[in-house]
């Protein structure tokens, strides 16, 4: 998803788009994130993309229902990296953490388990570099999803894994056990 510079509705015409950290992690403006200082824009949202976050956030909840895994899927959750405020397209709670952060303005960490869908004009290092900044402020897995090429990566700590179309997606280290057809999450 794209992110452009933008002022913030709270933020009068005029007068600076510069906010802390700090005060982005006790009101998260909608639609935004706090990127190297700045409050940017989640733009670019399509209805293909629109379309993958809802069928991900519903199988994962479902998932974790039906598993009594616990804890809970968000969409557009507010968190904190190491270095910036983000909100990945679709996030996962365990119960642990739910339980010690569930009322929250926004996470102080990254989520356990999050998904970012990429669309035609994000660029693939800043993906990259933000799958990595997800797993060094306390994730575990992220799924980066290609809807034009079909593809999901799934990126641990450890490894980088690449499901195709005619594959299947599988959790790796949070959420055990979920699995999808890429084409069917994808489709």
């Amino acid at each position: 998803m794209v992110i452009a510079a933008v002022q913030s509705s709270n933020i009068q015409a005029g007068e600076s788009n510069k906010i802390s950290l700090e005060e982005w992690m006790q009101n998260p403006p909608e639609n935004m994130e706090w990127v190297n200082g700045e409050l940017v824009e989640k733009a670019g949202m399509t209805l293909k993309h629109s379309r993958i976050q809802a069928k991900l956030a519903a199988y994962w909840r479902n998932y974790k229902e039906s598993s009594g895994q616990g804890g809970e899927v968000y969409t557009e959750a507010p968190c904190r990296t190491n270095r910036q405020g983000r909100k990945p397209d679709v996030a996962y709670l365990t119960s642990e953490l739910l339980a010690q952060f569930g009322e929250a303005a926004a996470l102080p960490q990254s989520f356990p388990l999050c998904a970012e869908i990429v669309s035609s004009t994000d660029f693939a290092e800043e993906i990259i570099a933000k799958s990595q900044e997800y797993l060094q402020s306390g994730g575990e897995e992220v799924w980066l999803i290609f809807p034009e090429n079909k593809w999901i990566i799934v990126v641990t700590q450890n490894r980088q894994i690449v499901f195709t179309s005619g594959t299947t997606v599988s959790t790796q280290t949070v959420l055990q056990g979920f699995s999808i057809a890429v084409d069917e999450l994808l489709a």
